[in-house]
C-alpha cells in the first residue's frame, strides 16, 4: 500500500472516531437482559438496583416474578437470564442438579453476612426456648399450637422445615407449616408478639422489620442449611461468554447488609422497588464505581457517564 493511500486510510479512521461513533459492546441479542423475581423484598432491592444501572446503560431489563423452582427451570432453558437471589446453603438442593450439569452457572458472591433460619420471640429465648430441640418439648409445643410460619409454598425454607417436619428426631416433628407470603408471615408475627403469644417463623438477614424486632434465632439446626448465609449470583449456561459486558456488570456487583435494609425498608413502606433503587444511588453516588469497572453502555460508551445522566447528576 502506498503512503497516500495510508494517510487517506488514517484520515478515513479518524474521521469515523471523531465523529463520535462507537462500537458496541455487547450484541443487539443482549439488550432484553431478564431478571427473576421470586418475591423476596431483598432480591427486589437488590433486582430494583441492577435494573435502574442497566436501564441507564441501554439495556432493557424485564424483570419477571417467578417461583424459585421455575426460576431454575427458566435458566436452565434459556428463558431467563440472572438471578440475584441464590441463597447459600439453604439452596443447595434447589441449584445442585442444574450446577451439576451446568446449565446454570454462579457467577459472583453478592452478599456476605446474611443470616437464615427459625426465630422466636426474644421473650421466648429468655424463658428457654434457644434450640431446635426445646420445641420438642410438649408444654412448648402446646403454647405454640404445634404451628411453625413461613413464607411461599415452594421457598426453600419452606422445604427445610418441611423436611424437618417429617423427622421423628427432629424438634419440629408433628408440627404444622403454616406457608404465607413474606408480609403475611410477618403480619401474622407482629400480631401474636403484640400480645406476647409464642410463635416461631422463619427469619432472614438483612430485612429491616426483622432488623427491628426482638427476636433470636434458634441453634440446633445441624446441617439443615439454616444459620449463616451468602447470596449468590445466578446465569444462564454461557451468559457471560454471550454478553461479555453485561455479564461483566452482573459479576461485579456486591451489596451489603445496610444498603439492602435501606432499599428494603422503603419497598416494604409501599415504594416501587426501581424508586427505592433510584434514590438510594442517587444518595450514594459513589456505590456505583465498583460495579462498573471494565464495563461500558451497550454501545460503547461510558457507563459512568451514562449512569450519572440517568441518576440526574
Amino acid at each position: 500500500m502506498s503512503r497516500m493511500k495510508i494517510f487517506a486510510a488514517s484520515l478515513g479512521l479518524a474521521a469515523i472516531l471523531s465523529s463520535g461513533a462507537a462500537f458496541a459492546a455487547d450484541a443487539e441479542s443482549c439488550k432484553k437482559v431478564r431478571l427473576s423475581d421470586v418475591g423476596w423484598t431483598d432480591i427486589q432491592a437488590t433486582t430494583g438496583v441492577a435494573s435502574v444501572l442497566l436501564t441507564a446503560l441501554g439495556y432493557e431489563p424485564e424483570v419477571i416474578q417467578l417461583s424459585v423452582p421455575v426460576t431454575y427451570a427458566s435458566l436452565k432453558n434459556n428463558d431467563l437470564d440472572v438471578f440475584l437471589g441464590n441463597w447459600m446453603p439453604s439452596m443447595t438442593a434447589d441449584i445442585k442438579d442444574y450446577s451439576a450439569e451446568g446449565s446454570v452457572e454462579t457467577v459472583a458472591r453478592n452478599l456476605d453476612g446474611a443470616g437464615y433460619g427459625l426465630v422466636v420471640p426474644t421473650y421466648m429465648a429468655d424463658a428457654g426456648v434457644k434450640t431446635l430441640a426445646d420445641l420438642a418439648k410438649p408444654e412448648n409445643k402446646e403454647k405454640l399450637d404445634g404451628k411453625v410460619y413461613g413464607i411461599e409454598a415452594g421457598n426453600d425454607g419452606n422445604r427445610i422445615i418441611l423436611d424437618m417436619i417429617s423427622k421423628s428426631d427432629s424438634g419440629l416433628a408433628g408440627y404444622e407449616l403454616v406457608e404465607s407470603s413474606e408480609a403475611g408471615m410477618l403480619t401474622q408475627a407482629e400480631q401474636m408478639m403484640k400480645d406476647n403469644q409464642w410463635v416461631v417463623f422463619l427469619g432472614w438477614t438483612p430485612h429491616p422489620v426483622m432488623g427491628e424486632m426482638k427476636i433470636t434465632y434458634l441453634d440446633g439446626m445441624g446441617d439443615s442449611g439454616f444459620g449463616a448465609a451468602t447470596v449468590e449470583t445466578n446465569t444462564r449456561k454461557g451468559y457471560l461468554t454471550e454478553c461479555p459486558n453485561v455479564g461483566k456488570f452482573i459479576a461485579n456487583l456486591k451489596f451489603n447488609l445496610e444498603m439492602e435494609g435501606v432499599i428494603m425498608d422503603a419497598i416494604l413502606k409501599g415504594s416501587d422497588a426501581n424508586t427505592a433503587a433510584t434514590e438510594w444511588l442517587k444518595a450514594n453516588p459513589d456505590a456505583v464505581a465498583p460495579w462498573l469497572a471494565g464495563v461500558t453502555t451497550i454501545d460503547g460508551g461510558d457507563a459512568a457517564a451514562a449512569v450519572k445522566t440517568a441518576l440526574g447528576g
